[in-house]
């Protein structure tokens, strides 16, 4: 269809209509998260153009119907004329079309890390896993994709500065423990916070995923804010995820919100790896009692019901929270402890599924 105007529309009023149609799915729009391209204004003619990543052509269908809706409504629109380009995506095993997003260069695996809500230990599990690929031989990078409560910095102990290399104009990432990093927590001075609306969000988690020198990396882990919301979708939408990896703790609270994450994930059609049970039991250190705290089984229900594995079952240790606090992840503070072998375990589960592939 075309769309015939008045020589008085402007584009910004194209804009005001299309910035109501929501991504199917979530809660931001179309406009903020620069999916339409251009706008094209001729005599008695305008031409949306739009550009998608998704392998789901439920969702250019959905946006283009949206979009069509909105603007017939506009005064002295006679017909719409909505180019959504979605390129056309291969099928995968279970036919559903993946995602037609770009590597990053010299990343072999990115694994995202993310949970349903706060809480569940999910920076944890996600620097201790980068720490134990890391110290099974891989090159790793951690990127700390949560702006608004950056934790990357503290639990690294280190606030040591990013740099731009002068020739090629790429942020130099910090480097600890062997990983290289890149956090908000990095660019903020002590307690400030960091004040972004959703297009400046948008834009920093490109700029942490496509403008950092990572360099040559076996994987690249991403600790993701929790829910489902700008940062997820902009980082599904634009980067070729090899899956993603959901923390929760044993209780129903808690699960109901990874059921959610788990959802996102199969919208976008990223494969989920696992779910990872975290505080999943405490032993007492003087006799060796085990306390489910948060309950027993959830996990491995979840799991069951979800169809995917359950990778890891890590128990509440008093040194894990102190080797945090103290700057260095408890899988290199103190790799005798059981914690600290399970995220071992955990690290080598993901690379025999991820490298047999």
């Amino acid at each position: 269809m075309i769309l015939c105007v008045m020589a008085t529309l402007q584009e910004s009023q194209v804009l005001e209509k299309l910035s109501g149609v929501r991504y199917p799915g979530f809660s931001r729009d179309i406009v903020s998260f620069g999916l339409v391209k251009k706008i094209l204004i001729e005599e008695e003619a305008v031409t949306v153009q739009m550009s998608l990543t998704t392998g789901d052509l439920k969702v250019p269908q959905k946006i283009k119907a949206d979009a069509e809706a909105a603007l017939q409504d506009l005064a002295r629109v006679v017909s719409v004329r909505i180019d959504v380009h979605a390129p056309a995506q291969p099928v995968g095993a279970t036919g559903s079309p993946a995602m037609a997003t770009t590597a990053i260069a010299g990343v072999k695996h990115i694994i995202a890390v993310a949970s349903g809500k706060g809480g569940v230990g999910k920076s944890t599990v996600a620097a201790n896993l980068a720490v134990a690929l890391e110290r099974s031989g891989a090159s790793v990078g951690l990127c700390d994709c949560d702006l608004y409560g950056p934790s990357i910095g503290l639990m690294f102990g280190t606030q040591e500065r990013p740099f731009a290399d002068s020739d090629s104009g790429k942020i130099q990432p910090v480097e600890k423990y062997g990983l290289r990093l890149m956090s908000m927590g990095f660019l903020l001075e002590d307690g400030a916070p960091a004040v972004l609306r959703g297009p400046m969000v948008t834009k920093y988690t490109q700029q942490f995923l496509r403008q950092v020198d990572w360099g040559d990396l076996d994987y690249l882990v991403l600790d993701l804010p929790p829910g489902t919301g700008d940062i997820q979708l902009t980082i599904v939408q634009t980067v070729a995820l090899s899956g993603a990896l959901i923390v929760t703790t044993p209780q129903e609270v808690a699960l109901i919100d990874a059921r959610k994450a788990v959802s996102m994930f199969h919208k976008v059609n990223v494969p989920v790896l696992g779910l990872v049970e975290n505080m999943s039991y405490f032993l007492c250190p003087s006799d060796g009692v085990r306390y489910d705290i948060f309950g027993k089984g959830g996990g491995q229900r979840e799991a069951d019901r979800l169809g995917v594995p359950l990778l890891a079952q890590i128990p509440i240790e008093i040194i894990t929270r102190e080797a945090g606090d103290q700057g260095l992840p408890v899988t290199a503070a103190a790799a005798e402890s059981e914690a600290a072998a399970h995220f071992v375990k955990l690290a080598k589960s993901l690379r025999q599924g991820l490298e047999k592939n």
